[in-house]
């Protein structure tokens, strides 16, 4: 009799099992440390051996985070800054696989948006793991350079032309690095003394083309600042539209409002039931121009500073701003069942 044909052979149980990788920043994260951390959490949930990227001054994670797509990581961890966290986000765009929020540096502005964890290691690498799935929206802006060429790129949670992101241009790296973000005080003082306001052309979706004078526009996606600011505070990072203010002072009177607005009504009274009702009787300040939308197209006079998630993207004459509805998936702790 010829011999019975061999039973097909299974995957090895390693084959089954979930990947994650981690790309980190080296000058961010103390690497001995997280790898512990890593492994244990790896351990637990029963996962492969975790695969690791490191960023570099040439590819700040964008490259390393589609090589691991490729080697069919399940999740990708983001060890480092906001540039990181932005870099590696941008290849996993709408991809399906999540990036689990391991923050580090002086912002971490989407982790504070989402209300995660930003000091316990831990409990971020465990929600990578083991957390629920969050689709969120994505900023995709195009930036028109003065010799005529575009680039795009992503952000996660603010985009801004004019002062504000003339401040983050002017604000030294090595300050930043050792005082956080008190840094900014002093690139706030010396930003000021530009008191050329912007004049700019821009439409609103499907609106027709309008004007406007302002010394920064801020276009979000999420609402919350470093320091608690809620500088837009009916912005949500999954409604498929944008939040814009354009900030527009005439001297130091206008720019008290502005902080009256910002800080005391966003960040106090709109907080309680009783503050709610205190902010019905006041009446909106001109200095303060808010709008709603989905697109958005600034044209300039001349060239601008424009930031992206509080990183300086250099002079632009005109920004294209559109939102990509639901286009990351993000790990979140798991809700209790």
């Amino acid at each position: 009799m010829p011999p019975a044909p061999s039973a097909p052979s299974s995957p090895s149980p390693s084959a089954l099992r979930n990947t994650a990788a981690v790309v980190y920043n080296p000058i961010k994260v103390d690497l001995a440390a997280l790898k512990r951390t890593v492994e244990a959490a790896e351990r637990e949930a029963g996962w492969a051996k975790t695969l690791w990227y490191e960023t570099s001054v040439e590819d700040p994670g964008g490259a390393v985070t589609r090589e691991a797509l490729a080697a069919g990581a399940d999740v990708v961890m983001a060890a480092g800054g906001d540039g990181t966290i932005r870099a590696v986000a941008e290849a996993l765009r709408n991809s399906g696989v999540p990036i689990g929020l391991l923050p580090s540096g002086t912002g971490n502005l989407l982790a504070r948006n989402l209300k995660l964890t930003l000091d316990n290691v831990e409990e971020s690498v465990r929600t990578a793991f083991t957390g629920d799935d969050r689709r969120i929206d994505l900023g995709v802006a195009t930036l028109q350079r003065e010799n005529g060429t575009r680039d795009q790129h992503i952000f996660l949670v603010m985009a801004g032309m004019g002062l504000d992101a003339k401040m983050i241009a002017n604000t030294s790296d090595e300050l930043k690095a050792k005082v956080g973000w008190l840094a900014y005080v002093d690139a706030i003082v010396r930003s000021l003394r530009d008191s050329n306001a912007l004049r700019m052309r821009f439409t609103l979706d499907d609106n027709g083309p309008r004007t406007l004078r302002a010394h920064t526009i801020l276009i979000g996606n999420c609402g919350s600042l470093p320091a608690n600011i809620l500088l837009l505070p009916d912005a949500a990072v999954d409604d498929g539209e944008f939040d814009i203010v354009a900030l527009r002072p005439e001297g130091l009177f206008g720019w008290v409002q502005i902080w009256v607005k910002i800080v005391w009504e966003n960040g106090v009274l709109r907080r309680s039931s009783v503050g709610r009702k205190i902010m019905g009787m006041t009446k909106e300040v001109r200095t303060l121009r808010y709008m709603k939308g989905k697109e958005l197209v600034v044209r300039l006079d001349r060239p601008e500073d424009v930031e992206l998630d509080g990183d300086s993207f250099g002079n632009a004459s005109a920004m294209r701003v559109r939102v990509d509805h639901l286009g990351l998936t993000v790990k979140v702790p798991a809700t209790a069942s």
